[in-house]
């Protein structure tokens, strides 16, 4: 008998044949019949539908809860307009990631939206940390994500004023009485939204959105590959609790205000560690990576910095075949002196195959500003 959780949506991906596997401790679907590659060109030719509904969604109340939420995360949560969404990370004494995380201003309240697998664990964080607030998992609503060029058109013919939000808004919409909450934002290098909808409405309206003759289904296979390409990290993976923010390269998320010698600067968990990073730097960071050939190189390959050293300089993280860039392509860390353009060489079941350190993203991301 399995443990896992089943999505709410978990009967419409059977009708639409997905494979099944486990994820976050859900039963996820990976692919779908016309499998990964057509998905993801699917995506970046015209739009995809994602089932994301084992995300946490977190709503936080309480006197000042955009200040208390800073006392966690070293981002600028007080600072953010009403209807507007930031990324964040909510960090360990030692400087470490304890997840990343979406947060919104909804006004009388803030959204977060946290990771499936860790949403338990940040549910401990939040209560601990934040004492006199309210914080609140949602386990009424689903969460699905409408990516691709054709997804700004899609969701206008269904949702009228969806178009004429911004890259990182969050607005309310009704959709034949549902109420739904959606940002423009998401985690495959395209324009495109995520949907938060009640789950007695989640199938129809998904169904509805997949009637849409540009519109595919699309698993986790082709979501990995997607953020790969544009160079988005993945908790668990590329950060971690043992990687600090500087380390993975994610210093744009800690705005200014929070920053030594600011007007709100520290007071998060590790800050001491991550503020000294800021102004010395970090012994490595998170990196491009091309594989020469057409063999990937996959997370836990180790890296050498010449085809007969004995001890490691790095490690990837993630790896695959990018179908839009044609090529294996990864990410992983490296040196802090390792500039682009260097050759490394991974270690493949005992072969030393060259790689070169590259910038990111492969992909240019192509957002709506």
């Amino acid at each position: 008998m399995s443990d896992l959780e089943t999505l709410p949506l978990a009967a419409l991906h059977a009708e639409l044949g997905a494979k099944m596997v486990p994820f976050a401790g859900y039963s996820m679907p990976v692919q779908y019949p016309a499998g990964v590659m057509a998905e993801h060109l699917h995506v970046r030719a015209r739009a995809g539908l994602f089932d994301v509904s084992h995300m946490g969604q977190v709503i936080l109340r309480g006197p000042d809860a955009a200040l208390a939420l800073e006392r966690l995360v070293p981002a600028d949560v007080a600072g953010l307009a009403e209807g507007r969404q930031r990324y964040g990370m909510l960090t360990l004494p030692d400087g470490g990631v304890a997840d990343d995380l979406m947060f919104a201003n909804r006004g009388d309240h803030l959204l977060l939206v946290v990771n499936g697998a860790m949403k338990h664990l940040d549910m401990e964080i939040l209560t601990a940390g934040l004492p006199k607030q309210s914080v609140t998992l949602l386990d009424d609503r689903a969460l699905l994500a409408l990516q691709g060029p054709s997804a700004e058109a899609v969701l206008e013919a269904m949702v009228p004023g969806a178009a004429a939000m911004r890259f990182m808004d969050l607005r309310g919409f009704d959709w034949q009485g549902a109420d739904l909450w959606i940002s423009r934002s998401g985690y495959t290098g395209e324009d495109g939204f995520e949907i938060s909808v009640p789950i007695e409405q989640a199938e129809e309206f998904a169904r509805a959105v997949l009637d849409h003759g540009d519109v595919m289904p699309i698993g986790l296979g082709a979501r990995d590959s997607l953020r790969l390409e544009a160079g988005l990290p993945l908790y668990g993976q590329d950060v971690t609790a043992e990687t600090s923010p500087m380390e993975a390269g994610l210093t744009w998320a800690i705005q200014k205000v929070r920053r030594a010698g600011a007007d709100r600067a520290g007071g998060f968990p590790g800050a001491d560690v991550i503020l000294r990073q800021l102004d010395q730097g970090t012994d490595r960071r998170r990196t491009g990576l091309l594989p020469e050939g057409r063999a990937p190189m996959r997370m836990g390959v180790m890296l050498y910095d010449s085809p007969e050293a004995t001890a490691p300089c790095g490690t990837v993280t993630s790896g695959g075949f990018g179908p839009t860039v044609g090529a294996p392509i990864a990410m992983g860390y490296v040196p802090a002196g390792v500039v682009a353009g260097t050759t490394l060489y991974g270690d493949v079941r005992g072969k030393r195959l060259p790689v070169t350190v590259t910038d990111l993203p492969f992909y240019k991301p192509r957002y709506r500003r």
